[in-house]
């Protein structure tokens, strides 16, 4: 049974690309293509790992990454339940909606 947190990674969704990491490690990394780059093909994420100097854990990390965007992108946002506004602000609006009445007033040669 699938688990409804873990969205399902089909193989044919994934493109896979492989390059050479920079960086720390010496010798072995810079002769490897141990970066590890996959494409979501149905949404166009793109995730990356070049951590490691092995790239089947590159590639684990990168398809926990991938997993955990696309999570995010299905996660529903909680609706905003509107708040009346408090007494200070309902005051607040009221004194400057007076202003500005005063200020129309005046332009117009009233008061």
């Amino acid at each position: 049974m699938a688990d409804p947190d873990r969205p399902l990674l089909r193989e044919e969704d994934l493109e896979i690309t492989f390059f050479r990491a920079s960086g720390p490690g010496g010798q072995h990394r810079n002769t490897r293509e141990t970066g590890v780059r996959i494409r979501h093909l149905p949404t166009g994420i793109v995730v990356t790992a070049t951590e490691r100097r092995s790239q089947a854990e590159n590639r684990r990390i990168a398809l926990e990454r991938l997993a955990e965007a696309l999570r995010r992108r299905r996660r529903r946002r909680k609706r905003r339940i509107p708040t009346r506004p408090g007494r200070a602000a309902r005051e607040r609006r009221l004194r400057e909606k007076r202003l500005h009445s005063r200020k129309k007033a005046m332009r117009r040669g009233e008061e």
